[in-house]
């Protein structure tokens, strides 16, 4: 059983969140189908779960959103925090309270759960998300493997043991995950109502952001401030920064 919308609702689970310690959490699957391993943290934002998920920073995690209505709004190109497109998504899973319902903004031109299935993130819906941030919050961010099958078929036990073996986020090079894999400059500045976003005209400072996971909100406003920024990918050496000749170095 599931927390539905309406009290609790007698229904087949099309996903579970399998927790290292083998506690099993059912609801509504969406987003892609298969299953992913990852650590599981909370978000508290009410809005931007869209930024959230493309954020490089959430690398090898399932989100869970205590904020209970995500996905409302759709999905656009511009509301994206990676700049690297090309690499797999950072985050593994989402967990939320609501089913998504259809967008009603006039910004989204895709629906939440097929931009999901496109980035590769397994996600669930009808969890008691606060219950499990309370969790978190007493006990840590556990390991847990996320899996969505529509038809609702589940080797749990398999699952369990997944979730157990797993070594967790410790040690791993996440940065080498989603860093750019060549340097580039960077220009773009804030998007504005009515103009979108505009581009930097008369840069004062040379600036090199070495790219562990940046943010694109990040690029924009150190372009907005003046900088002429050039990205660097998280291998890059002391000698390619210093060929730069920069006035400052931003570790993102």
């Amino acid at each position: 059983m599931f927390a539905g919308e309406t009290g609790w609702d007698i229904a087949k689970p099309t996903a579970v969140l399998v927790l290292a310690d083998g506690t099993v959490i059912e609801g509504h699957g969406l987003g892609a189908t298969g299953s992913a391993v990852a650590e599981v943290c909370f978000n508290t934002a009410m809005t931007g779960y869209q930024e959230i998920l493309t954020d490089p920073s959430y690398a090898g995690q399932i989100v869970t959103f205590t904020f209970p209505h995500v996905g409302n709004v759709g999905v656009n190109d511009e509301d994206i925090e990676t700049v690297n497109m090309a690499a797999a998504s950072g985050v593994r899973g989402a967990v939320l309270r609501a089913d998504v319902t259809e967008p009603s903004n006039w910004r989204a031109s895709r629906h939440f759960s097929a931009w999901l299935e496109a980035r590769g993130i397994v996600a669930i819906a009808g969890v008691d998300t606060r219950a499990l941030t309370a969790l978190i919050r007493e006990k840590g961010m556990p390991n847990a493997v996320i899996a969505h099958d529509p038809d609702g078929r589940f080797d749990v036990d398999a699952l369990k043991a997944k979730a157990a073996a797993w070594g967790g986020l410790e040690n791993l090079d996440l940065a080498r995950e989603v860093t750019s894999a060549q340097s580039y400059r960077w220009d773009e500045t804030p998007w504005t109502l009515g103009e979108g976003f505009g581009r930097q005209e008369a840069p004062r400072y040379k600036v090199v952001a070495l790219d562990f996971g940046v943010k694109r909100n990040i690029l924009r406003l150190l372009a907005d401030l003046g900088c002429e920024v050039t990205v660097l990918p998280a291998t890059a050496t002391a000698e390619d920064v210093l060929a730069q000749d920069p006035d400052g170095v931003f570790l993102s």
